[in-house]
């Protein structure tokens, strides 16, 4: 009989506390192995900062300087900066959500840097709005 893991990217052996690994709690009920609420808080919080350094990539790097040598448009860099910046501010709201509704005891350290984040990115948002208006 195999085991099955609620969510998929997550091996049961790596979230096991008893085998000293990540140190997420785990929970086996039927053979399904269901992890914690604080693992899936700081999974979705790293998650929203990888989307945020993408799209800061993206437009400091690839954008500027990649993508006029392979002859993309300049305009290519305000229109997917607006639609990444988006994605970057809803995965950095889940990460809030997420963390309190976990009543996680980093919550409120967590909710400010994302807020920052959030705010960084309107900025950057309201930058290539601008750009694609002109």
């Amino acid at each position: 009989m195999s085991e099955s893991v609620v969510d998929a990217d997550v091996d049961a052996e790596a979230l096991n506390p008893d085998r000293g690994s990540r140190g997420g709690a785990t929970a086996e009920v039927d053979g399904v192995v269901k992890v914690d609420a604080e693992e899936k808080a700081q999974r979705t919080f790293s998650t929203s900062i990888v989307i945020s350094a993408i799209r800061c990539l993206l437009t400091y790097i690839f954008f500027p300087f990649v993508a006029p040598l392979i002859g993309l448009s300049s305009r290519i860099g305000p229109s997917a900066g607006v639609v990444i910046g988006v994605v970057a501010i809803i995965a950095n709201l889940f990460s809030i959500r997420r963390f309190h509704r976990a009543d996680h005891k980093w919550k409120w350290h967590i909710t400010t840097l994302n807020v920052a984040v959030i705010g960084l990115l309107a900025i950057l948002l309201y930058v290539d709005i601008g750009d694609l208006i002109r």
